[in-house]
């Protein structure tokens, strides 16, 4: 007896969830506001800087140039760049953490001027304060990304009676958990690296590529991972290997809306990061990526949901199909 295969309902359409995050943020315009005062604040407010305090050692690094290596104008030009990019550090952008938090355009952009004029600094006292700034502005990037996230799943799902408490306690555990992932894999991944460019620039070339795709395949699970903790109140390990479970079955959808996503918010980025920085049409881009982030964040929580009851609804026909041929 031939058994026929189950109807399987149509997987969440990408364009009809992106256009519904759109709807939600445009239809409660206030959820934009985090991502709008951060940029506010790294914009025109104070810049703490440690320029002060590692200039000088910059400066006072010799220049050598090693054997069939780069010129010594290449070295003075490299020692260079890394001063203006500590002249425009700010510390106050660690508030932008990752992989959650609030997004920011000002954490790419570090500006020096403002409308007002210059920006005003004040620089770190010495390297004792700064190991107490950088934990401090981490920790309370990763609080300000929990309650960012649960205001914006809170909207886009309809959800009540959550506890903010354990959710913060729950992502600063996850974001612990992808920092030290990322330091164990990342530093000694960048030490192969050196080492296989050193010897030969095409192997580095290669050992690039196939660290490029683990960095690709790795973040996915990485996105989602969060989505757990406030779409269904799971804590870190379970909303892990819900992530991983939802990617698991549907890793051609989930990454094409990932890449659907990126596109629109770097695509986007570019023209917001066009107007100068002492310019208040900056402030238009600073509300258009403000929108624009927040509609896709809420977008992936619409996401999240779809796909996962759909996934539910699709094994369990699948498993009735599977007890229907044996009986």
């Amino acid at each position: 007896m031939e058994t026929q295969s189950p109807q399987l309902p149509p997987p969440p359409r990408l364009i009809a969830t992106l256009a519904s995050g759109f709807d939600i943020v445009a239809n409660r315009i206030g959820l934009i506001l985090p991502p709008l005062l951060l940029d506010m604040w790294l914009w025109l407010g104070p810049h703490l800087r440690l320029y002060r305090l590692l200039a000088p050692v910059v400066e006072r690094t010799p220049l050598f140039q090693l054997p069939a290596g780069p010129s010594l104008a290449e070295v003075a030009a490299a020692r260079q760049a890394i001063l203006e990019a500590l002249a425009r550090f700010n510390l106050f952008s660690l508030l932008r953490t990752f992989p959650l938090g609030v997004t920011s355009l000002m954490f790419s952009r570090q500006p020096l001027e403002t409308p007002f004029g210059a920006a005003p600094l004040v620089e770190s006292p010495s390297v004792f304060a700064l190991l107490g700034y950088i934990p401090l502005l981490v920790l309370t990037g990763w609080c300000l990304g929990s309650l960012y996230f649960h205001w914006i799943s809170g909207a886009t799902l309809n959800l009540k009676g959550r506890s903010i408490w354990k959710s913060i306690g729950w992502t600063i555990l996850l974001s612990l958990f992808w920092s030290a992932l990322l330091l164990t894999v990342g530093l000694p991944a960048l030490m192969v690296l050196s080492l296989f460019t050193a010897l030969n620039p095409w192997l580095g070339q290669g050992m690039l590529f196939l660290i490029s795709l683990f960095a690709v395949w790795l973040a996915l699970p990485v996105f989602f991972s969060p989505h757990g903790i406030y779409a269904e109140q799971h804590n870190t390990f379970f909303s892990l290997l819900k992530g991983w479970h939802m990617v698991r079955y549907t890793l051609p959808s989930s990454g094409l809306f990932l890449a659907l996503a990126f596109i629109i918010s770097e695509g986007t980025a570019y023209l917001w990061r066009v107007p100068a920085e002492n310019s208040w049409w900056m402030l238009v881009g600073i509300v258009g990526h403000a929108f624009i982030t927040t509609s896709l964040l809420a977008a992936s929580f619409v996401y999240y949901r779809d796909t996962n009851l759909w996934l539910q609804a699709v094994l369990e026909r699948l498993r009735a199909s599977a007890r229907s041929a044996n009986a």
